[in-house]
């Protein structure tokens, strides 16, 4: 595959001639979309990759090494890793250029090293929070740092193994974070100041890995996500707890957005942990399992659900599988053994599945699941580089693996 050095970027981009009015509208504001669906609004895109994979716009690295992938909204892309010592967040403008980098706290050193989360942006600003319970806001367009809020001070926050991962929800005004502490295991903070506007310490389990959703169910919004032993659903205003339901999983890998669709919420963890099926109740005052399988877990690679159908990649014992099976019914309706694991995103009717050593894979979803259309392949790394999830937005593909970022020309040209 052809590559392009960082510092022929300019070049690149007058002899593709893109520029960032090429792109119209469409933003990535934050991890999975500005609706948590993973489902990408574009179109006029590539249904088949040429040969070696659509056209390299541009490559940028020194990007930090770890798993954040990347947001996009206002003309720049913004993204995270670690840069010796400490964790960064960095900004690029459309074009690949640097545009500024401001550090987010220490570097993550322990299991995994590297970034966990996406920046989240809104009105202006970006949110991230650090593995070790650093949350800050940041400028989006200088990178100046607007508040900083200690979790552990403030929160008492506690986290498992690989630190804190979640990706921020941002919305109303409010910062939403679980800190997992006694003080505060989520938290609703001010969007301007980081004051406090409310902590729920009624919630008795410490953070996971989950990355939440906001949804509503019979007029209803809910807060959605997962503690390490429990999916629990708050009331987004006051941060009441309105449900919970236990989800113990044999590994502690419960990352998984949940997915909600006609009034049930799947959520999975890793490792042989399986997946359920949540009925919430019409009230919205609890929930109830509907269906669970063994064999439909899920570790990072996240779940996608198109036409009635969720698409997921397990990592159970005995073996990875890419699944597709009925949301409501649970029935397998197609198993591929060959993708592995995969992080995953879709856009018009199809899906796009980074492997998690760096084979990128295009699938055409069809009435009974899926077809493998294209191919191609980053440069290999060690296993679980490529764990960031990919994102199309504005015509392009973007890939995430460890120090560097790609950015792929998907658009379908006239006649194709």
């Amino acid at each position: 595959m052809r590559t392009r050095s960082f510092s022929a970027i300019a070049s690149a981009i007058l002899l593709a001639t893109v520029s960032a009015s090429a792109f119209g509208e469409s933003d990535w504001p934050t991890h999975h979309g500005p609706q948590r669906t993973n489902l990408s609004p574009e179109t006029g895109l590539l249904v088949q990759w040429p040969d070696g994979g659509p056209p390299l716009i541009w490559k940028a690295e020194q990007c930090g090494t770890g798993y954040s992938g990347v947001s996009i909204a206002d003309g720049r892309i913004f993204t995270a890793g670690n840069l010796g010592r400490t964790e960064m967040v960095t900004a690029f403008d459309l074009e690949g250029r640097l545009l500024w980098r401001q550090p987010s706290g220490p570097a993550w050193e322990q299991a995994s090293p590297g970034s966990r989360a996406t920046p989240t942006y809104c009105d202006g600003a970006v949110f991230m929070v650090n593995p070790q319970g650093r949350l800050s806001a940041f400028d989006a367009a200088t990178g100046r740092a607007r508040w900083v809020v200690d979790l552990v001070e403030r929160f008492d926050a506690r986290w498992g193994v690989w630190g804190l991962s979640e990706n921020l929800i941002v919305e109303d005004g409010k910062v939403y974070c679980m800190p997992g502490g006694t003080k505060g295991r989520v938290v609703a903070l001010d969007a301007q100041t980081g004051e406090t506007i409310w902590a729920n310490a009624e919630i008795e389990h410490t953070a996971a890995y989950c990355s939440p959703t906001i949804i509503t169910h019979r007029g209803v919004r809910q807060w959605i996500s997962a503690t390490q032993r429990s999916v629990v659903s708050l009331n987004p205003e006051n941060g009441e707890l309105l449900w919970t339901v236990p989800f113990v999983p044999r590994s502690p890998q419960n990352s998984l957005t949940p997915v909600y669709y006609k009034d049930h919420v799947f959520f999975a963890a890793g490792h042989a942990s399986g997946g359920s099926l949540l009925r919430i109740a019409d009230d919205s005052r609890s929930a109830s399992v509907a269906w669970h399988r063994q064999d439909l877990d899920n570790c990072h690679s996240g779940s996608i659900l198109l036409d009635g159908k969720l698409f997921g990649a397990a990592c159970r014992l005995g073996g990875k599988q890419f699944y597709c099976v009925d949301f409501l019914t649970g029935e397998n309706l197609q198993v591929d053994r060959t993708l592995g694991k995969v992080g995953l995103t879709s856009a018009e009717g199809m899906i796009y599945a980074l492997g998690y050593q760096g084979t990128m894979s295009l699938l055409k979803v069809t009435e009974r699941g899926f077809e493998i259309v294209s191919q191609f392949d980053l440069p290999r790394q060690p296993p679980n580089t490529y764990l960031a999830h990919p994102v199309v937005c504005g015509g392009r593909l973007y890939l995430r693996g460890d120090d560097s970022l790609w950015v792929f020309d998907i658009r379908a040209k006239q006649g194709e």
